[in-house]
């Protein structure tokens, strides 16, 4: 896969600040080092009311170095709506990148951007059926939110791209071209990393090409929630010897 991402590498890995994972930092920074990484980003959930970032922050910036291994830092936010606000503390934003912020927010479509905030897979599907919502308007008003979202956070990361269409009964195959060409063009502008996943299998290899050839930083990740997980790659691993 020409520009595919590399698999030492493990940029979306979760701890117990996450209140669906259990590994503590140490814990996954034990771990990305028995897998030979030399990058690994610790994330963990956050909403508008989280107040623990500053904790994580701290105990992550305390860990021990590792010669050879690159630690960085995130929040993981879904996007909120249509206009693409993010589920997270307006001061953990505005410090991303600063000394005292986390490096960098990793947008998740974790529920669909709807026009008066998010909707629940389940309420999507419903407006599929009832014709209240098309497919088209569906799959252009999730990507328009991703584009605007990544413009407002200036310093992102997205998580599992497009990992909501299942979720509502599409697929990668519902997004056109020139929707995808958008998405790469705000990511290559913005400096965004856009995940691999290993944990939800997406992108696919026609979005993974398209957008490797528009020169999309492509990173590998496993959305780990247990430090056993960590850098531990099956599916991404045999696409990349595919070369798909």
């Amino acid at each position: 896969m020409t520009g595919g991402p590399s698999l030492r590498g493990d940029h979306h890995v979760h701890s117990a600040f996450s209140d669906d994972a259990v590994s503590t930092p140490a814990e996954n920074l034990a771990a990305a080092r028995a897998a030979g990484l030399d990058t690994v980003r610790m994330v963990d959930h956050v909403r508008v009311s989280t107040t623990y970032v500053p904790d994580f922050l701290a105990v992550v910036r305390g860990l021990p170095a590792v010669d050879g291994l690159r630690v960085l830092t995130g929040v993981e936010a879904k996007i909120l709506d249509a206009d693409g606000g993010i589920d997270a503390p307006p001061e953990v934003l505005a410090a991303l990148g600063g000394p005292d912020g986390a490096d960098r927010v990793l947008l998740a479509d974790h529920q669909y951007p709807g026009p008066d905030g998010p909707w629940s897979p389940r309420v999507v599907v419903e407006h599929l059926a009832s014709g209240a919502l098309t497919r088209e308007g569906a799959v252009e008003t999730l990507v328009s939110a991703t584009v605007r979202a990544v413009r407002r956070a200036g310093r992102a990361q997205l998580a599992h791209p497009l990992s909501l269409l299942p979720k509502i009964g599409l697929t990668e195959d519902d997004v056109p071209d020139d929707l995808l060409d958008e998405l790469a063009a705000v990511a290559v502008a913005t400096g965004t990393p856009v995940e691999v996943n290993e944990k939800w299998r997406c992108p696919g290899p026609r979005v993974r090409a398209r957008w490797a050839d528009a020169g999309v930083a492509l990173v590998a990740s496993t959305d780990a929630h247990v430090a056993d997980d960590v850098g531990r790659y099956a599916w991404l691993r045999e696409a990349v010897r595919e070369g798909a």
